[in-house]
């Protein structure tokens, strides 16, 4: 069986025409994984109201972050594929769960080259419903229809892998040399609370009440809640971070159900009014610099930290392309490509 890689990455509008972005939230709101609501209630929430207002808006968003190659994360991600592709003897393609290039295009890529054997590798560090669990759905969807043929492995969701940690924690440290923060803020992308207790596998672990998440249990597997608290716990044993100087939040929530807290803008101001000035913040839910870290975080939280009183305001980059991070995903597909055949 000959070996390949596709990467999938969350996607991107092919512009930053209103067209382009409103075709891709329609695709992104409507998929079942991330707006998890019965087809016609989604249907009317989405394209009865949603597409009626939001493209306008997120189209602005996408004109402050594009760059002159196109979407940063499309850019970054091919960097990326390219640097691993010059490190391994396997096909690598790259794919979007939304957007292009699309999963059906990255498998047929790797199909054209004679690849029958996978390796699925989400760039999500943490599983959940929205983001790993709906890139797996329709792979599998995709592959029994058009490559049946072709056999999948999964690369599990890394979010406590050492190799993970070491780099995260290192290109945070970097970052922190040039800025003396007062406090680092570890932003995870949200999701509503009811997806955590939609994932888990034991129907009765996940109250999201403080201590579900400390308490050893088989629904971590899956736990969006707990990976994220768990790589803020590494990140911060392996940076000796203090405790009292750090914390994580949850950002870009959408609609009125309750999402996981604390909410990120509302602990950035809360910081810059109790006195913080210097404050650093990462967002390890993303390997890839997006709208969500370069806007959100870089532009309208940073803006909003300095309106209540915060002063200087850090914004650390992704893993993005980062030489170490290319040389541990490379050591990971090398890890998988030279297995033995069973």
């Amino acid at each position: 069986m000959k070996k390949g890689v596709l990467l999938v990455n969350l996607g991107s509008p092919d512009s930053t025409e209103v067209k382009d972005v409103k075709k891709y939230l329609d695709q992104f709101l409507m998929d079942e994984r991330v707006i998890d609501v019965p087809y016609l209630l989604r249907a009317f929430l989405v394209k009865g109201i949603i597409l009626n207002t939001r493209p306008k808006k997120s189209a602005a968003a996408y004109k402050k972050i594009w760059w002159k190659e196109g979407s940063p994360l499309i850019v970054l991600s091919k960097r990326l594929q390219n640097k691993i592709q010059e490190n391994v003897s396997v096909p690598i393609s790259l794919a979007m769960r939304y957007g292009n290039p699309s999963i059906e295009t990255g498998l047929k890529e790797l199909h054209d080259k004679g690849v029958t054997e996978v390796l699925l590798l989400p760039l999500y560090p943490q599983f959940a419903m929205a983001t790993t669990e709906t890139i797996l759905v329709l792979a599998e969807k995709i592959r029994k229809e058009k490559f049946p043929s072709m056999e999948f492995t999964i690369l599990p969701a890394f979010y406590n892998q050492k190799d993970y940690i070491r780099d995260l924690s290192n290109s945070i440290q970097k970052a922190v040399d040039t800025f003396e923060a007062d406090y680092l803020l570890f932003s995870y992308h949200g999701v509503p609370e009811r997806h955590i207790k939609k994932s888990d596998i034991t129907q009765s672990h996940c109250k999201i009440d403080g201590s579900c998440c400390n308490t050893p249990s088989k629904a971590h597997e899956f736990c969006y809640r707990h990976q994220c608290y768990e790589t803020t716990k590494q990140v911060a044993t392996f940076l000796g971070l203090e405790e009292g100087k750090y914390s994580t939040s949850f950002q870009s929530r959408l609609g009125k159900d309750p999402w996981l807290q604390p909410y990120t803008d509302a602990t950035i101001d809360g910081l810059a009014q109790k006195g913080i000035k210097n404050l650093a913040v990462v967002t390890p839910a993303f390997v890839s610099d997006c709208l969500e870290t370069l806007e959100e975080i870089g532009m309208e939280a940073a803006h909003s930290f300095k309106e209540n009183g915060g002063e200087n305001f850090f914004n650390i980059p992704c893993l993005n392309d980062n030489d170490d991070w290319v040389k541990t995903l490379s050591r990971w597909v090398d890890q998988w490509a030279l297995q033995p055949e069973v």
